[in-house]
């Protein structure tokens, strides 16, 4: 495609309308990241679970990697407090989880959450060609300082009326994340269902609500899907299940393998790993917690990461959050290049 005739991709110095959605976590990755902007496309580090010290690292290996334009996400600091009948709760049931992999009780952790504004400071610093964010509002002082330093700045909505408001902060961008998508949801305003709009439906009510570009995320796994957001105004289409499963992710096996089998029913609603709703692939802990009262976000996500991580080196799906959008079954492994390539291959030249 012709780069120039796509205002996003001239502003930001890329060649495809094609944008990594942040991958956290385990997924998180710095040969990823560059390997999609080394292929045209954007990278964006989901870095909302790294120390200041380990996102100076692999923002650094990926400016090894790259001399291309990629971004960085982080989640907005949220309200919450402690409950300690809660807590207690929680972690006597996950104290069955742990016996069963032959591991220590779960402890309390020193923190729950690292600090947002020495993380955001670290972006600051690296000024990164784009930062985006997730779960509400960055501020104006923050956006604006981002700006002063040459990052274009994106916030993720999943309603009109979100859009609007992140609009009226003097974002650059917005990310409309429908429904279909995977991992945590954006809703930062009203309940969870109000916040479950459709990227078909979601998509170009923003387009026409809102004058900045707008980054159609959810259900895009293919060229198809990419042709259709362009269709319905979208600037550039993010994808993320699709990238998974890419060579350069580093996710455990037995993730990959559950990537492989998914089917599109098989993905739902969940809290029970983190406290925060988030779309992935059903399985046993998700059943399980369904109906439980848990602590508030992101305790939850911090009393279970220990879990996680040792049933991904036992191979044990069940104890995993396995974060995917309703797309799933169209993503097959490749390298990340050639994913870059394929999603592309949708949009036309304008």
């Amino acid at each position: 495609m012709n780069a120039s005739r796509n205002p996003l991709c001239a502003r930001l110095g890329i060649e495809l309308p094609v944008v990594l959605a942040p991958l956290g976590g385990e997924s998180a990755s710095a040969a990823l990241v560059a390997a999609v902007s080394n292929a045209g496309g954007l990278g964006i580090l989901g870095a909302a679970y790294m120390t200041p010290a380990r996102m100076d690292e692999v923002l650094a290996e990926i400016r090894s990697l790259t001399d291309k334009p990629f971004g960085v996400n982080l989640f907005c600091p949220q309200e919450w407090k402690c409950d300690a009948a809660r807590e207690a709760a929680f972690v006597a049931q996950l104290s069955v989880y742990h016996a069963e992999l032959g591991m220590a009780a779960p402890q309390i952790p020193e923190r729950f959450e690292e600090d947002f504004e020495s993380q955001f400071d670290t972006v600051l610093k690296a000024a990164p060609a784009v930062f985006t964010f997730t779960f509400g509002d960055l501020g104006r002082d923050r956006i604006a300082a981002l700006q002063q330093r040459g990052t274009q700045v994106w916030g993720t909505a999943t309603q009109v009326r979100e859009a609007v408001h992140l609009a009226s902060l003097g974002v650059d961008g917005i990310v409309a994340q429908g429904a279909e998508a995977g991992a945590h949801r954006g809703t930062f305003l009203g309940s969870r269902d109000e916040g479950l709009v459709g990227t078909i439906a979601l998509v170009p009510q923003v387009v026409d609500a809102v004058k900045v570009p707008v980054v159609a995320a959810g259900g895009i796994a293919d060229a198809r899907g990419v042709g259709a957001v362009q269709a319905l105004g979208a600037s550039a289409a993010a994808a993320g299940t699709v990238f998974l499963l890419a060579d350069e992710c580093p996710i455990s096996s037995a993730y990959r393998e559950a990537l492989q089998q998914g089917q599109d029913h098989e993905t739902v609603m969940t809290r029970a790993f983190s406290g925060r709703w988030a779309r992935g692939l059903d399985n046993r802990f998700m059943r399980e917690f369904a109906a439980a009262e848990l602590p508030d976000f992101p305790i939850p996500n911090a009393l279970t990461r220990p879990l996680r991580q040792a049933a991904g080196k036992a191979g044990r799906a069940e104890f995993l959050s396995l974060w995917a959008g309703q797309a799933v079954a169209l993503s097959k492994r490749a390298p990340a290049a050639e994913i870059v390539k394929n999603l592309a291959a949708g949009w036309r030249d304008e």
